[in-house]
């Protein structure tokens, strides 16, 4: 070897560690300056108190508050509330970024305890987290449960309770008794899901007994769902229960579970009485039937998916649809040139010598532009359900740290003066023009239904519910507020959106034939 050679190989040997110690603080300073590399920001937000933030400066109607915050703060901020990060988001622009740009990362819902408690753990699909079983289960109700050929196969069940719900209107108003309207709708939506449901599997002179339990239990469910809870803002408390608020919720779960396993067992004895044609004359049917043929799939559908499929049912085709024709009723009675309006469209359309029929529904336009406007100023759930990004992500040029509550404002997003015209007006026309604003999120200035991939699976059942009712009770009577009553808009917030002051009126007949009431 030459002298060369080994004069390279001796200093090949000697420099080898200084190499590496070099090597070593190169990367240590580049590791370094990466860290200290500026982050977008959290969003900006009002000051808190140490350990409980932002949460003894709440006010309970979240929606209005949040409100005003964005006029401080802008149209994405920031509160914590304990220990819980939470994110608001007031804009069109910045709820298209989470629903649609971002759809996938903050498709997880942020799922209180309380809603884990009534819903098997989480097992129904509001609550699900995205991935295959959500996908699965959604499938199948879109599918099979709530596609237009199913929903047509019940149309004789909602007429039924229709017209009973009718008779016993003209009586009160052949009688001059004002009625609770809420209470009558709820009533009328109880009983349409409820046969929807199982109408075909509970014996009818069961119905009554299971509909007042239900009635009892749902509004229990939905004010314990809208109770803020200690545990929520802070984990580290959950097992405690400081409010008992889990502990009341698992006494509604079990009376709805009982309920829910009543049905199932009358669904089974006359499956094995009558046998089985093939046929199913109900929702539960459908469900249970789906049931056995997915049992060997690779997400099964177990009795417990089942069972919170139909909570979400009774519980989103109840209280929600009754708030809203509550609302619809309350404006066009305050604005008797609107109500005159709509209901001479139903005459033009259905005649004063006819009662109404879904087939009619599509042939309405003006109606259903009532139904949008009240969804515009009332949304039924105000900030949405809460979304969760599964990872850190940027919105608005902030960073959103994962796992952050997400709450997307749209009672605000839809009053925007910036994308709507006299936004605090009840303007029915606005939606003759307005085509592009329908149910199913694509215009992210009106999301009564939410949008993306969590959107509420079961917009065609409620908009078919609630135009139905709503055209009937419109064609059939005039509405006016009696004597010693107040007819009030005020909205009072909670997990769903409702009168403050409930509407009472008076339904006074107005087609000529008697008959068309019996």
């Amino acid at each position: 070897m030459s002298p060369i050679s080994n004069l390279f190989a001796g200093n090949t040997i000697n420099l080898t560690p200084y190499a590496i110690l070099i090597l070593i603080a190169i990367f240590s300073i580049l590791w370094y300056l990466f860290k200290r590399s500026p982050q977008p920001p959290l969003p900006p937000g009002p000051r808190g108190l140490p350990i409980v933030g932002n949460l003894p400066f709440l006010d309970p109607d979240l929606h209005t508050y949040f409100t005003k915050l964005a006029q401080s703060h802008g149209p994405i901020f920031k509160l914590n509330l304990g220990s819980k990060l939470t994110v608001v988001v007031n804009t069109p622009s910045l709820a298209r970024e989470i629903l649609k740009d971002q759809d996938i990362n903050f498709s997880n819902h942020d799922v209180p305890l309380t809603a884990r408690a009534v819903t098997y753990g989480g097992l129904d699909l509001v609550w699900l987290p995205y991935g295959a079983e959500w996908r699965m289960l959604r499938k199948v109700c879109v599918l099979k449960l709530l596609s237009r050929r199913t929903l047509d196969s019940f149309y004789e069940l909602r007429r039924k309770e229709i017209r009973e719900r009718t008779r016993y209107l003209y009586q009160k108003g052949q009688e001059e008794s004002p009625v609770n309207v809420g209470d009558q709708v709820f009533l009328t939506m109880m009983n349409l899901t409820m046969n929807m449901l199982w109408g075909g599997s509970v014996k009818a002179e069961e119905m009554e007994s299971v509909g007042t339990e239900f009635k009892e239990v749902i509004s229990e469910i939905t004010r314990l769902l809208g109770e803020p809870n200690v545990s929520d803002f802070f984990p580290r408390l959950a097992r405690f229960d400081l409010q008992g608020l889990v502990k009341k919720m698992h006494v509604c779960a079990r009376e709805l579970d009982a309920i829910l396993d009543r049905a199932i067992e009358q669904m089974q004895l006359l499956r094995t009485r009558d046998g089985d044609d093939g046929e199913c004359k109900d929702f539960l049917q459908h469900l249970m039937k789906l049931k056995d043929q997915e049992a060997d799939s690779e997400v099964p559908i177990t009795v417990n998916h089942v069972k919170a499929v139909l909570v979400d049912m009774v519980v989103g085709g109840t209280e929600s649809s009754t708030n809203t024709i509550e609302f619809v009723m309350a404006e066009l009675i305050s604005n008797p040139e609107l109500m005159r309006r709509a209901q001479q469209e139903l005459d033009e359309v259905v005649g004063k010598d006819n009662i109404v029929e879904e087939s009619h529904i599509t042939s309405l336009p003006y109606i259903l532009a009532v139904l949008k406007e009240t969804l515009r100023l009332y949304p039924t759930i105000p900030l949405l359900v809460p979304h969760r990004p599964s990872e850190t992500a940027l919105v608005g040029g902030y960073t959103i740290p994962k796992n952050t509550k997400i709450f997307i404002n749209v009672w605000s997003i839809q009053r925007d003066p910036n994308v709507w015209e006299y936004p605090t007006e009840f303007r029915p026309e606005r939606f003759l023009d307005k085509k592009s604003c329908d149910f199913t999120g694509t215009d992210y200035s009106y999301l009564p239904f939410g949008s993306g991939r969590r959107i509420c699976a079961g917009i065609a059942l409620a908009e078919r519910m609630i135009l139905y009712t709503l055209a009937t009770l419109l064609h059939s009577f005039d509405w006016t507020i009696p004597d010693g009553h107040v007819l009030d808009l005020e909205e009072k917030f909670g997990i769903v959106l409702k009168l403050k002051t409930p509407l009472v009126a008076l339904p006074i007949p107005r087609l000529s034939n008697s008959n068309f009431y019996f």
